[in-house]
C-alpha cells in the first residue's frame, strides 16, 4: 500500500480527488489538506509515500512546497494549468495531470507511482513482482507483468492473454495506452494489434512469432524489433 496525502484548496476538487483515491486499491489516504502547511504537520508524524498536489494555492504554492521539503515523497501534480508542466518535471514529479482528470488517466499516474515505488523497494521475492491495475470487468483488476503472454487489440477493446488463466482479460483501452503501461524490457509490439511478452516467445519465423502453438503475425513496420531479439538484422 502507498500511504498518500491529497492537497487542494478547492473543496469540490479535494472531494473528487478523495473519491478517485478511494477507487485505487493500493492507495491508503492518510490525510486530506486544504493547504501545504496542513500537510507539513502530517509529514512530521507520518511516513508518506505519495502526495497528490494542486499548484495554484494561496500562501505557499505547490511547487514552492515541493522545494521546501528535504526528504521528498513522490508527487503527482493535479492542476488546471498546463504552463507549470516543465517546472514540475524538473522537480522529478511522477506525473502531471490537468483538470478535469479522467479516472483512467488518474489510474495510469498511480500505476507509474506504484512501479517507481516497487523499483525503489524491490526485494526480489514473488510477492514483489511488478504489477499494475487495469479497468476490466467493471472493476480494477491487478495484473502482474510476468503473467501477460500477449495483448490483442480489438478496436476500442483489448484482450490480455494471461499465463494463469484460460480466459483472456477484456479491457476498454487503446493499444497505445497499453503499450505505455508495459515495460519495453519485457514486451515488444509486433503488429498494430499485437504486443507480446519476450519471455513467452517460443519461436520466430519470417513473418510470425509463436507463443507455443499460437501464431501472431509480424507487421512490416515492426520486423526490426523482432530481428533485434535474435541479434540478427
Amino acid at each position: 500500500m502507498l500511504k498518500c496525502i491529497a492537497i487542494d484548496d478547492e473543496p469540490l476538487a479535494l472531494e473528487l480527488l478523495e473519491d478517485n483515491i478511494s477507487k485505487v486499491p493500493f492507495l491508503n489516504l492518510v490525510a486530506s489538506c486544504s493547504n501545504p502547511l496542513e500537510a507539513m504537520k502530517v509529514l512530521q508524524s507520518e511516513t508518506i509515500d505519495l502526495i497528490f498536489l494542486d499548484i495554484q494555492m494561496p500562501g505557499l504554492t505547490g511547487l514552492q512546497f515541493i522545494k521546501s521539503i528535504a526528504v521528498k515523497p513522490m508527487f503527482i501534480l493535479i492542476t488546471a494549468y498546463e504552463k507549470y508542466a516543465l517546472e514540475g518535471y524538473e522537480l522529478d514529479v511522477v506525473d502531471y495531470l490537468v483538470k478535469p482528470v479522467s479516472l483512467d488517466r488518474f489510474i495510469k499516474a498511480c500505476n507509474k507511482a506504484l512501479e517507481l515505488y516497487q523499483l525503489k523497494n524491490k526485494k526480489g521475492t514473488a510477492e514483489s513482482q511488478p504489477y499494475f491495475f487495469i479497468n476490466a470487468d467493471y472493476s480494477l483488476v491487478k495484473v502482474i507483468f510476468a503473467d501477460i503472454m500477449w495483448v490483442e487489440g480489438l478496436k476500442d477493446y483489448l484482450k490480455i492473454h494471461l499465463k494463469s488463466s484460460s480466459k483472456p482479460l477484456v479491457a476498454r483501452l487503446t493499444m497505445k495506452a497499453m503499450e505505455e503501461q508495459l515495460p519495453s524490457s519485457m514486451f515488444v509490439r509486433v503488429q498494430k494489434s499485437f504486443i507480446v511478452s519476450k519471455d513467452y516467445i517460443t519461436s520466430i519465423r519470417k513473418n510470425s512469432v509463436f507463443i507455443n502453438d499460437v501464431e501472431i503475425p509480424v507487421g512490416d513496420n515492426y520486423k526490426d524489433a523482432i530481428l533485434a531479439l535474435t541479434g540478427k538484422y
